[in-house]
């Protein structure tokens, strides 16, 4: 039986943090946010070097270097809240930016099963931002977050989306699939149709509270998904499209180690065009 050091501080006697079970310095600036446990060591076979740092629950964390830059993947669990409680403590570890790494249901006909979404922003039909600010508050991701995974993407070569995502809590009545026994609120039989006129790319349950606490917290954060499926033709695929969003997102964070080194030695706050173009005709001069 552990001990905690106070019901207001959940942290016990050894100094980890109660659910995620790591340490302030256990984690990289950078991490990433699967919700499968079992996605982070496909995230990490990728990198330089890797180690599990801690597992307890659905939240389970691996640390490395990835081409340089330091990296960590802890996954979050399924919806919100669990999501909320990785980003709390992650962030009281030394993680700055973070960024979803999941899957996820398209809403337009033209979105293949299998391509990937890069959220710029998430509709917050979620409970657990409600807890945090005000119904009117953006979920939005940072553009330098989104930039990169564009860059990545594009890289790679594989086929990706950009544009809004809807957040929700329920994986079947709030994503407008039928409950047990045909059970639908009235409400929700509009909604696939209401996003779509929203031109909402696709459905999942965790962006909004990422983006809207990081941008409470002042941290930077992003999401891309793998489409499993689509709403409006019906095509379901399991873990379509999952190793290119996973390969995708390990790049973006060697981007983004990149770009906020540059940063530091122009004495920059942000990236810029102009910025950008000097770097990368710098970096080919020099090869």
């Amino acid at each position: 039986m552990r001990k905690l050091r106070s019901a207001k501080e959940p942290v016990t006697e050894e100094g980890l943090l109660y659910h995620i079970r790591c340490r302030p310095g256990d984690v990289a600036p950078y991490v990433l946010l699967p919700g499968d446990p079992s996605r982070v060591p496909r995230i990490s076979k990728y990198w330089d070097v890797k180690k599990e740092v801690a597992k307890h629950r659905e939240y389970v964390t691996h640390t490395g270097t990835y081409r340089g830059a330091p990296i960590s993947a802890t996954s979050t669990g399924i919806g919100g809240p669990s999501a909320a409680i990785a980003v709390e403590e992650l962030l009281r570890a030394g993680a700055r930016v973070l960024i979803r790494v999941g899957t996820s249901g398209a809403l337009r006909k033209e979105i293949e099963v299998g391509s990937l979404v890069v959220s710029t922003g998430a509709i917050r039909l979620d409970g657990t931002t409600r807890q945090y600010v005000v119904d009117g508050y953006p979920a939005v991701a940072s553009f330098e977050v989104v930039v990169a995974l564009i860059e990545a993407a594009e890289e790679m070569g594989v086929k990706y989306h950009v544009g809004l995502t809807a957040t929700t809590d329920s994986f079947y009545v709030g994503q407008g699939r039928e409950g047990f026994e045909g059970f639908k609120p009235s409400w929700s039989d509009r909604l696939i149709e209401d996003l779509m006129r929203m031109n909402v790319l696709n459905f999942e349950m965790e962006s909004a509270v990422i983006f809207t606490l990081a941008n409470v917290y002042g941290v930077r954060a992003g999401a891309i998904c793998a489409v499993l499926d689509n709403i409006v033709t019906g095509e379901f695929v399991e873990d379509a499209g999952v190793e290119d969003c996973i390969r995708v997102a390990n790049e973006a964070v060697r981007i983004l180690h990149e770009w906020d080194e540059e940063k530091r030695k122009q004495g920059r706050k942000f990236i810029y065009p102009k910025m950008l173009t000097r770097y990368y005709s710098l970096k080919r001069s020099y090869g």
